[in-house]
């Protein structure tokens, strides 16, 4: 393999060592398969329909010519359907597919803490009572004297009770700003019931029934809140409350996390509930003599994907790599088990395991593959579930071939910057609060805020995108915050360590961060942890001093090497809550001109965040940076104040005000 060849899959050292390998091994990756198979140029921009048996019908745009009204009256399937109407009936389908997914990890979570507070899922326990309390005060659930399990119970119940709703509003509308609330029932996209919401576009998207681009995308924008104010967020909050809210930790990121004389466990996945068992099972002691009598000196875990960052901001658990690091992984050698629950797993994992020796593991009844041993999650009984995935991890470590390479490649990062965690950082903890990110916003030092988030795509080089467009934010002053693999390429790249704020960021930003003692660049857990930006968005702006709407701020968002259905709804959940948002890599509305138009443009209008296309990390870096700046104009701190040192006197005539 050329060198030129290898840069194009890569900006990380340790992957193109292993795809490397991999070539002399004659496995075949994600990034052969991206380069064979091209993708569909009318599919790739929403221009085929599939969803009944006279179709695919295609329709795509007249190539080298502009669109005439005559071309546009042909450009219909069979049953009469328009290219807007396919175009936005696979819109929403991906928002419904990946608010579903989304949102079934919330359930997942809910069922657990209710059978956790019952005492009926022995090894869980509530950890956070804190946080246990002031949700039961915001769901109005009685505290008296009633004990921690009750509580939990009946906020667990409560909880699961979203899923089903079929009337009214989701609870956590409410944490919206009052304003947003507003725009959101004038625009009619309250969710009423977060399956509900998925089923009727299902409904909708279903041979002749919705065919309004207008009304599809607004059932789209009502589907895409209930996953990033509902399932994502109660997933995040149940999580915190059961598991622990993360706190700032420092770990290690990369390839090179692998150890070649310890029995090595990789967790894949987005689900922490079985996780949080084995992080604590491969700590006992019976464990570690068991490796030991095999030949090891240990038990190293390692993450994958947003399980990994779970368990990475509540143990330290250091991460292994990206999603389009998961085949080499295996192609190490040194993997004797990877651990998988559910999304962004590839089938390619079992064929590429009989390579090597790793024992592919999977643990949920949703997500079984051929090839793989299956271990099945039990809630009530997940500690033996987790000794008996460890002990297989353990038997297999004798079986390593000689074919063992591991880069030398891995990072320092600090994880585990919660909302709360913010707060206190910023506050005290006597006063936590957001004020001096507010104050440092309206002087300047900052200038705004920006979320990286999302995946990797095989169809782009792997990081370049991320880590670029990071840079180019840091560099002019905006703090960013991430979440997913998108955290973990800035990481991998050395920006998640205080001392990048220095060797990276502007003045003003660095000023900031080594005051605080925080990296330019936050890590704020898994992807439905995006719901923490939401949370964080929103105390900005009751902080006062920028507005009051998420929207008024200076701030937008990014998904620059996107590739699932979960990307799409999480985008058009802050683009419906007033963001600005930029994705990268490829678009699938570009086929229609207008309902490309009515989300780049008429969206603004309703809501005050729309969508953006820009290939090009630092162009959309720019992009990003010019809209944060129409916001500083639009609230009048875009030019420099002059300091003024208070005496104490000044300060008495402040307190009269």
């Amino acid at each position: 393999m050329v060198e030129e060849e290898k840069k194009k899959k890569s900006v990380d050292k340790a992957s193109l060592e292993l795809i490397d390998k991999a070539c002399a091994d004659e496995v075949n990756l994600a990034f052969d398969r991206a380069e064979s198979m091209k993708p569909c140029p009318i599919g790739a921009v929403g221009s085929c329909c599939k969803n009944c048996g006279m179709g695919p019908c295609r329709v795509p745009l007249p190539k080298g010519k502009e669109e005439t009204p005559e071309d546009k009256k042909k450009r219909r399937g069979i049953c009469g359907a328009t290219a807007e109407t396919i175009a936005a009936r696979n819109f929403v389908r991906m928002i419904a597919g990946g608010s579903a997914a989304h949102s079934d990890h919330g359930r997942g979570v809910a069922e657990l803490f209710i059978a956790a507070a019952k005492g009926e899922a022995p090894g869980y326990q509530i950890r956070d009572e804190q946080k246990l309390l002031a949700l039961a005060l915001e769901w109005g659930v009685e505290i008296s004297d009633r004990s921690n399990s009750d509580i939990a119970v009946e906020i667990g119940e409560i909880a699961l009770a979203e899923f089903g709703r079929q009337e009214g509003e989701l609870l956590f509308i409410k944490r919206a700003p009052l304003k947003r609330q507003e725009i959101w029932r004038q625009q009619g996209v309250v969710p009423r019931g977060i399956d509900r919401e998925v089923v009727e576009i299902m409904h909708r998207t279903h041979m002749g029934v919705d065919q309004d681009y207008e009304n599809l995308i607004q059932q789209g924008t009502r589907t895409a809140l209930a996953d990033g104010w509902g399932g994502s967020m109660l997933a995040t909050e149940l999580q915190d409350i059961l598991f622990g809210t993360p706190a700032p930790v420092l770990s290690e990121v990369n390839l090179g996390v692998l150890k070649e004389d310890e029995v090595n466990i990789i967790i894949h996945g987005h689900e922490p509930l079985l996780s949080e068992m084995i992080v604590a099972v491969a700590r006992e002691p019976e464990m570690i003599k068991l490796a030991e009598s095999k030949g090891a000196k240990g038990i190293n875990l390692a993450g994958i994907c947003c399980t990994a960052n779970e368990i990475l901001m509540r143990h330290g658990v250091p991460l292994a790599g990206t999603f389009l690091q998961q085949e080499l992984a295996l192609v190490t050698g040194a993997v004797d088990a990877m651990v998988v629950d559910v999304q962004c797993i590839m089938e390619s994992l079992p064929d590429i395991a009989q390579c090597y020796h790793t024992k592919i593991i999977t643990t949920s009844p949703k997500a079984k593959m051929k090839g793989a041993v299956h271990i099945e999650f039990n809630e009530h009984d997940a500690v033996n579930g987790a000794r008996e995935v460890v002990k297989s991890a353990i038997e297999n470590f004798p079986n390593r071939g000689k074919n063992i390479r591991i880069p030398q490649e891995k990072h320092d990062l600090i994880a585990g910057f919660s909302h709360e965690t913010i707060n206190y950082l910023l506050g005290g903890l006597f006063r936590a609060s957001y004020r001096p990110l507010n104050d440092n916003i309206i002087n300047g030092r900052i200038r705004g805020v920006a979320g990286v988030v999302g995946c990797n795509n095989a169809r782009w080089e792997h990081n370049q995108a991320h880590v670029a467009m990071v840079k180019e934010l840091i560099k002019n002053d905006v703090l960013v915050l991430q979440t997913g693999c998108s955290a973990m390429a800035s990481a991998m790249a050395g920006l998640m360590v205080p001392e990048a704020a220095a060797k990276y960021a502007g003045k003003g930003l660095a000023e900031v961060c080594e005051t605080v003692g925080i990296p330019p660049v936050l890590h704020m857990g898994s992807c439905v942890d995006n719901s923490r930006i939401l949370i964080a968005a929103t105390a900005v702006v009751k902080d006062g001093g920028l507005g009051d709407d998420i929207s008024d701020l200076p701030v937008a968002g990014a998904a620059p090497e996107w590739m699932s259905e979960k990307a799409i709804s999480i985008g058009q959940y802050f683009i419906a809550s007033g963001v600005y948002t930029i994705f990268g890599v490829t678009w699938p509305t570009e086929g229609s001109k207008e309902v490309t138009d009515y989300l780049f443009k008429d969206m603004e209008q309703m809501y005050g965040g729309m969508w953006a296309f820009e290939t090009d990390p630092i162009k959309a870096a720019h992009l990003m940076i010019e809209h944060i700046d129409k916001k500083r104009k639009a609230l009048g701190i875009d030019k420099a104040r002059e300091r003024v040192l208070y005496d104490m006197e000044m300060r008495r005539e402040l307190d009269k005000v």
